[in-house]
């Protein structure tokens, strides 16, 4: 008797353990793999983009850059089929990478890639990536390297705006 109820028991506890693997692979399924990029890489990225490419600097506590990030995934699916990218830049503080900055991207269902960026002195990546910027979120940078296009905007952007240069780095 005692051994049927330690078998029955070291079966229930083989489902659950199944069970809670399962339930944290498909939770993991959905999130977003986050890479720590250097402000090298990113230059690397920008330079070497051969499709119109849009790079906006955000961060999870940024209202504006919550506010337009939504629409931006909006647009620039509405041009995808015509090779626009978006690449989404956190410039979150270190204990958000990771998990918060997954748990943020997941929660507003964000699907534009997301790079970290590894970065602390704003004075040293800022003018890496537009001569401008003085460090303001959001940040969206514009470009066609193909066409020779680059356009930096150190603002929160209205659809609308945000449309126009999308039409502007595709003519």
């Amino acid at each position: 008797m005692i051994n049927a109820q330690y078998s029955i028991f070291n079966v229930q506890i083989r489902i659950l353990a199944v069970l809670f693997v399962m339930c944290f692979s498909c939770k993991q399924a959905n999130s977003q793999s986050i890479p720590k990029w250097k402000v090298t890489d990113l230059e690397e990225y920008i330079a070497k983009s051969d499709t119109p490419t849009v790079v906006n600097f955000w961060a999870t506590y940024c209202g504006p850059c919550i506010k337009e990030i939504p629409y931006f995934q909006e647009v620039v699916k509405q041009y995808e089929k015509k090779g626009v990218k978006l690449l989404l830049v956190s410039l979150d503080f270190k204990e958000s990478f990771p998990d918060k900055i997954s748990s943020f991207a997941d929660k507003r269902k964000l699907t534009s890639p997301i790079v970290w960026l590894d970065e602390t002195n704003a004075d040293y990546f800022c003018p890496k990536v537009d001569s401008k910027w003085s460090g303001v979120m959001p940040a969206t940078l514009f470009i066609n390297n193909k066409k020779g296009y680059r356009s930096f905007f150190e603002e929160e952007m209205s659809k609308d705006k945000f449309e126009t240069e999308i039409k502007k780095i595709l003519n």
